[in-house]
């Protein structure tokens, strides 16, 4: 049920006038500075907790940045080690997180408790007048719980898009925060219609394009300049695999039928798997060897993005990776009976199959598209519509 009115009250704005703050965003140019003569800075508290939100925050915190805006980064800690968390911080130009809230993993309930439970009293001290929060990860819907009770009002980026699967914890990550939400940040036009069929009001709902390409553009060069692929000897011809939600991997049946189709198609390309410590550990709980694939630990976001950008292919069940293939023009084969971002599929590279089993049926079809048009708002400069959106609102 849609909720008809939102926790949190609207303050005087310091903002520059509306047509120009469309201006820039129009010409991406800067977003309006917030700090005028006689006005406090608005605060933003971004809340990030895994892998995927990083590339989301980055271009956010720097368009904040240019915009002059007070902002304080909450780590949840939901996942955190180099690979998989500082690296990115690091690759992206992003500060360390001012906060760290070292929840670390655990079950559903028990990681969002402890983040709800250790979030509360860093919203009650920084009183920010936006918490932003991103994608769909169990960070997301917990301090967007949090900051509605509080009174604080929330923004959602990447909001509006849907799986229509509730057996994933993601879709009901985004149904509840975007029935919170105050104000939801969408990458595609889609996912408005979708807000707006749930009953969200449209004043509540923006358009703002692709947060994850703006992160993209700006980290390509460096990612290039790492050497990563030429290390791998990746020449155009490999297949990258990344592997990691539930539905693949904690299926004894299914995981086993991955190995082995891997395994085969490995007979015919190389077959480079980064694989995630969880999918890792599924692997030798089923004493399952890969010999033919080529398993590495857990790479960096600059290694990933010169080893995707150089593949023949990617097989994934990543939503990030949907959307980073079809900005690059790389072949996509989801693995997964759905996708929250059918953009990536009605406008880009991306092909689901359902069951893995076809995998090697649907990679020996693929073609490399001899163009790579971007969806909408795929520019690199989402994330200064993101900011000049917040401070319209304000």
């Amino acid at each position: 049920m849609h909720l008809p009115q939102r926790s949190g009250h609207r303050q005087a704005s310091c903002s520059q006038p509306q047509d120009d703050v469309d201006v820039n965003v129009r010409n991406g140019r800067e977003p309006p500075r917030a700090h005028q003569q006689g006005c406090r800075k608005m605060k933003l508290l971004h809340v990030v907790g895994a892998r995927p939100n990083f590339p989301k925050l980055a271009p956010v915190h720097r368009a904040g940045q240019a915009a002059g805006l007070s902002q304080i980064v909450v780590h949840t800690g939901q996942h955190y080690d180099d690979a998989l968390s500082d690296g990115f911080f690091r690759d992206l130009g992003i500060v360390p997180p001012d906060v760290n809230l070292a929840v670390g993993s655990d079950t559903h309930a028990v990681q969002t408790a402890r983040i709800m439970e250790r979030i509360e009293p860093v919203l009650l001290e920084t009183r920010p007048d936006w918490v932003v929060v991103y994608g769909d990860v169990n960070s997301t819907m917990a301090a967007a719980v949090v900051a509605s009770k509080l009174g604080i009002r929330v923004a959602h980026v990447e909001a509006g898009l849907r799986s229509f699967d509730r057996t994933m914890p993601e879709e009901i990550n985004r149904i509840v925060t975007d029935r919170l939400a105050n104000l939801m940040l969408t990458p595609s036009r889609d996912a408005d219609s979708q807000l707006r069929a749930e009953g969200e009001p449209d004043d509540e709902i923006e358009f703002v394009g692709n947060v994850m390409i703006d992160s993209l553009i700006y980290a390509l060069p460096a990612a290039r300049a790492t050497g990563f692929r030429d290390k791998m000897g990746v020449n155009g011809s490999a297949v990258v695999v990344t592997l990691h939600r539930p539905s693949n991997v904690d299926d004894p049946e299914r995981i086993r039928i991955l190995a082995s189709v891997l395994s085969e198609i490995a007979l015919e390309r190389e077959v480079i798997f980064p694989a995630h410590p969880r999918t890792q550990r599924r692997l030798e709980d089923a004493g399952l060897r890969m010999d033919r694939v080529r398993m590495l630990e857990p790479v960096g976001y600059l290694e990933m993005l010169d080893l995707v950008e150089n593949a023949f292919a990617v097989i994934t069940d990543s939503g990030g990776l949907q959307e980073e293939t079809t900005a690059l023009g790389i072949p996509c084969l989801t693995i997964r009976p759905n996708t929250e971002r059918p953009i990536t599929i009605t406008e880009g590279t991306n092909r689901l199959v359902p069951n893995p089993a076809d995998i090697l049926e649907e990679l020996r079809q693929v073609r490399r598209p001899a163009e790579t048009p971007r969806p909408e708002g795929w520019d690199g400069h989402a994330g200064e519509r993101v900011i000049a959106a917040l401070v319209r609102h304000r």
